[in-house]
């Protein structure tokens, strides 16, 4: 448990976050598929590492802890290594995220893929064989990591894959992303109406790979930047032209003051004096993992929020809206609801000092309620969560001049 405080709220400094996880699982993930290339500013994030661990794995059952991408990622991977067995499992919060779509779609390919224990929950036990069908069709409603996972796979087989998608795409700048990714290392992949055609990888040398540094993990200094006094953080490296579809945060944290100015491979955050919205309404479905750190920016600041396109977050590390309404209400707000999809939040900006934040082993509600230390002390429960995506975000922030100390 760390209490979190800093006397002054300026924020001065500079930080440099390492590479995007998102970014740093697809390129590990390929690289398996095919041949060694190098990766730089690869994520130290434990789910990266998990993913690196497990495909170097000889052990016939691999744990991926809490890693949802690994755990979508590698069941394909594995699905697709002939006569290669494996028992994919997880933390007790992995067996109750659900798989079966994904499952599904490979088992239409002609993989071998068991439940052991939940039908359509992992764990899994997995037959590797070798995929000759080309198409398939699942919907793209749920999460993006299925049809990302099916997209590197189809790179990988004799007769390339169609998907065929059979409603609307959530979160696709992640689909985005990962069919540039594809295109860098050499694949081919067309995206058209409801259909993403991948073609077959030819052999060829690829080149050495850069990842942008993390723009999730980017967007809690934003938020620190909105609930200062004044700011001048340099954040590195970043790309004004980012493949990452949290870079979103750029033109969102606009309605704040912030301000983003580009140089190099830097950002510069500085803040303008502009009169707060009296609230804020927001479509996050493209970008979901930016509804914890926006609401509670809102908090800080008095502004009311209404987030929707948040079905996704049901389904990650804890339901995620369930654990912002239960910690929200910890402090004097006047409204706090949610629905199948959204979250709506009305302030009235009176923030209790010393509150515990419980964490619900999800690294994204200790880095999204951190920053409401700059206004008043707060505590955070199991704080070590944060390893899953940001090894030294604590540290950073003492860089930066917070208070930290163990309770």
């Amino acid at each position: 448990m760390y209490k979190i405080s800093k006397k002054l709220r300026e924020i001065q400094g500079s930080v440099c976050i390492s590479g995007s996880k998102s970014e740093s699982n697809r390129l590990i993930l390929l690289r398996a598929y095919f041949s060694y290339f190098k990766i730089i500013n690869l994520s130290d994030s434990d789910d990266t590492q998990l993913m690196l661990s497990a495909i170097e794995s000889d052990e016939n059952v691999i744990d991926i802890g809490h890693a949802g991408t690994a755990m979508r990622f590698l069941t394909s991977y594995f699905a697709s290594i002939p006569e290669n067995s494996k028992v994919l499992t997880g933390s007790k919060r992995m067996r109750e995220r659900p798989i079966s779509i994904l499952v599904n779609a490979l088992k239409d390919l002609g993989c071998e893929i068991k439940y052991k224990e939940k039908s359509g929950f992992p764990p899994l036990e997995i037959h590797g064989k070798n995929i000759l069908k080309n198409s398939v069709t699942l919907p793209a409603d749920v999460s993006s990591q299925y049809i990302s996972s099916l997209m590197m796979l189809g790179v990988s087989l004799e007769n390339g894959l169609k998907i065929i998608l059979s409603n609307e795409i959530t979160s696709l700048p992640y689909i985005l992303m990962t069919k540039i990714i594809i295109e860098r290392i050499g694949g081919i992949v067309k995206i058209q109406d409801k259909e993403i055609v991948i073609e077959p990888f030819k052999e060829k040398v690829i080149p050495e790979q850069f990842v942008e540094s993390d723009w999730s993990s980017a967007s809690y200094f934003y938020s620190l930047a909105a609930l200062s006094s004044s700011v001048d953080l340099t954040l590195s490296k970043f790309y004004k032209d980012s493949l990452q579809g949290d870079s979103k945060i750029v033109e969102i944290y606009e309605k704040f003051g912030i301000e983003s100015i580009f140089e190099d491979d830097q950002i510069i955050l500085k803040k303008n004096k502009i009169s707060l919205p009296k609230s804020v309404n927001l479509n996050l479905k493209d970008n979901p993992d930016l509804a914890q750190t926006i609401i509670i920016t809102c908090l800080g600041l008095g502004v009311d929020c209404t987030l929707s396109g948040l079905h996704t977050l049901k389904i990650k590390e804890t339901n995620r809206l369930v654990a912002l309404k239960n910690e929200i209400k910890k402090f004097k707000v006047d409204k706090i609801d949610i629905t199948e999809n959204s979250i709506s939040l009305k302030n009235n900006s009176i923030i209790k000092h010393n509150v515990i934040i419980e964490t619900y082993n999800d690294h994204r509600m200790a880095m999204s309620f951190a920053p409401l230390s700059l206004i008043v002390p707060i505590i955070i429960n199991n704080p070590e969560v944060v390893t899953k995506s940001y090894v030294s975000f604590w540290n950073d922030l003492e860089m930066l001049g917070f208070n930290i100390s163990k309770k």
